[in-house]
């Protein structure tokens, strides 16, 4: 394998991802065109096509940001492999490159590679990624947020209708100005610049919505006072889900987030059974805000590599 014919994640590859996503439909949250190519920079992705496989890689992601599990100096950075059998490229990738180590590998890609014949030969370690599962809800219930376990929900998202008169707008190029405003106002009073994954997060959301027309996820906003108050964005990922890559609200307006949550879903993924939320990176606040929505399940991931 020649990871030397990689070449960077560029605007005009969207035909080529979506069509591998298009065929082998992922679970995780990580797997849009959109999500690489607005995170490419932060992780300095690299991608081929290898064995009727895309693999995605990054050889300076552990220099720069993170620590490999397996202590290897040399460590690379691989997603699991998108195709039709993403579990025998990894076997090869592992028996080529020693210093591969695969992050957000799914649970139904890892139940295939431990049974695999040359499995035990490569004294592979694999640890779970809790930090990186996504959250995964019916739509219906996010939008109706019925019973008594969605009762503080209901609480959050009523007081924001009872107390705000607002305008809920589908996203559009020229509205795009207006969340990047909102989005910067959120940074600087979450003090971004120091916290990298808050100032590397800020950079990526502007890549998306730079390149909006071209990327052609859906997008919403709130406005009060003719100004941005809420905005988010997504995508479909798989046939009945779609996922929330982006959800942001202004902190003086309480019950923002349940609104644009509230909000974007009924007006535009109503008809769709499911929707991934994303992880929650660890963030003990961020969990408790997700697990409070009750998801119906999470999507595993976990860290593969070899000791």
């Amino acid at each position: 394998m020649e990871l030397t014919n990689a070449e960077k994640i560029r605007l005009e590859d969207k035909t080529l991802f979506d069509k591998y996503f298009q065929k082998y439909p992922p679970q995780n949250s990580e797997f849009t065109f959109t999500n690489l190519f607005m995170w490419r920079n932060f992780y300095e992705l690299l991608f081929l096509e290898w064995k009727e496989h895309l693999i995605i890689f990054s050889y300076e992601f552990f220099k720069k940001h993170k620590s490999p599990l397996s202590e290897r100096k040399e460590a690379i950075f691989f997603f699991s492999p998108i195709g039709p059998n993403p579990s025998d490229i990894m076997i090869e990738i592992f028996e080529h490159i020693k210093e591969a180590e695969f992050h957000r590998v799914p649970e139904e890609v890892y139940e295939t590679l431990i049974k695999h014949e040359r499995f035990q030969n490569l004294n592979i370690s694999v640890v779970e990624d809790r930090d990186n599962w996504d959250y995964v809800y019916e739509v219906k219930n996010l939008i109706s947020l019925p019973g008594n376990q969605y009762r503080q929900n209901r609480r959050w998202l009523q007081k924001f209708f009872d107390n705000y008169k607002y305008e809920f707008k589908i996203l559009t190029e020229d509205l795009i100005d207006m969340c990047k405003k909102l989005q910067l106002e959120w940074c600087i009073a979450r003090e971004c610049e120091e916290d990298e994954g808050l100032e590397q997060e800020q950079k990526a959301i502007y890549e998306a919505l730079d390149n909006f027309a071209v990327l052609r996820f859906k997008g919403a906003m709130i406005c009060i006072d003719e100004k941005c108050a809420a905005y988010t964005f997504g995508e479909m990922l798989n046939p009945e889900t779609v996922v929330i890559h982006i959800e942001k609200a202004h902190m003086q307006y309480d019950g923002g987030y349940q609104a644009i949550n509230n909000l974007f879903l009924k007006s535009c993924w109503e008809n769709v059974k499911l929707v991934n939320r994303e992880q929650d990176l660890g963030v003990a606040g961020l969990r408790r805000a997700k697990e409070s929505y009750k998801p119906i399940r999470m999507v595993k991931k976990s860290v593969i590599f070899r000791r």
